[in-house]
């Protein structure tokens, strides 16, 4: 997984006085899913379309498959598959003549690919239906289907589950983690669904104003958003004995300004209290804290606002 399958450097890009994007650096290794978080207007899909080649960017560097001339980096978008915003669908055509017309715009050889991916994506019961009967869900199912097609090594997904009912959502989510696991395929996923996103994804950035203020690991993250009872005593040094001695654990951290994160006993706040209290502890404060991946982003955004 160490391999850089798309590296930005300093990449930027201008509508008329307006930076949407500034100074971007970003780096997706082999085998990762990275997920692209940002508000409404933060950059996404400008960035997307930067690294699809549907735009240019003003400024900056972009390496694709370890090529970065900008001849070869062309080339090697062959090796991407995309959905970007809204599926562009013929409504007219069926299902199977919109992925036909796909697979001759990839330069892929045979239909041989249409009828796997329609059988991975159990669309051949639709696949003669018009595109202008098919429901929003399943238009967006279909844009997925054409994005597999040629098996791309890099695949890069925007909203991918916009629209889609649970079930579907679940589907689309299994398939993802297979094409990854079982097939080495490279992600970046941009979603607002953020829920989602943190059952999909091994690494996240965050975008704002177009900048990346901040990049972290699932493991990184899942230390971060970890539960625990908040607690602020008088003395952590004795503190630390008495959750040793009385509670039996060793699951804490003791941080500076006499703050210490148990692990355990969540849940529990006023045994804790209690025990500690009992042995002779002024405890300031005590609440259980945590967060998941939305009320995370929410933070950092808040934060970077203030900077």
């Amino acid at each position: 997984m160490d391999d850089p399958i798309l590296k930005l450097s300093r990449v930027t890009k201008k509508y008329k006085d307006t930076n949407v994007l500034n100074n971007i650096n970003m780096t997706i290794k082999k085998g990762q899913i990275y997920g692209l978080i940002g508000l409404n207007g933060a950059g996404k899909s400008t960035l997307i379309k930067i690294i699809t080649g549907l735009i240019t960017q003003d400024g900056g560097n972009i390496e694709l498959f370890g090529e970065h001339e900008k001849d070869k980096v062309e080339h090697s978008r062959s090796r991407i598959g995309a959905i970007i915003e809204t599926p562009s669908l013929y409504e007219n055509k069926t299902v199977y003549e919109n992925m036909h017309i796909n697979r001759i715009q990839k330069g892929i050889p045979g239909e041989g690919c249409i009828e796997k991916v329609l059988d991975m994506l159990e669309l051949n019961d639709i696949k003669d239906k018009k595109v202008k009967t098919l429901s929003l869900g399943t238009k967006q199912i279909l844009g997925i289907a054409m994005a597999l097609l040629g098996e791309p090594e890099f695949l890069i997904l925007d909203e991918p589950i916009n629209a889609l009912d649970p079930i579907r959502i679940i589907e689309i989510r299994e398939l993802l983690k297979k094409l990854n696991e079982e097939y080495g395929v490279t992600m970046l996923i941009s979603s607002h669904i953020l829920g989602e996103l943190y059952h999909v994804a091994n690494y996240y950035g965050i975008i704002h104003k177009g900048r990346i203020i901040e990049e972290i690991t699932i493991d990184e993250l899942n230390e971060k958003c970890k539960s625990f009872i908040y607690i602020k005593v008088d003395n952590t040094s004795k503190a630390a004995v008495i959750l040793n001695k009385k509670l039996n654990t060793t699951n804490y951290n003791v941080l500076p300004d006499n703050i210490i994160k148990l692990y355990d006993y969540i849940g529990e706040s006023g045994k804790v209290t209690e025990v500690l209290v009992k042995e002779g502890i002024t405890v300031e404060q005590i609440m259980p804290m945590g967060e998941d991946l939305e009320t995370y982003f929410s933070r950092v955004v808040e934060e970077a606002k203030n900077v």
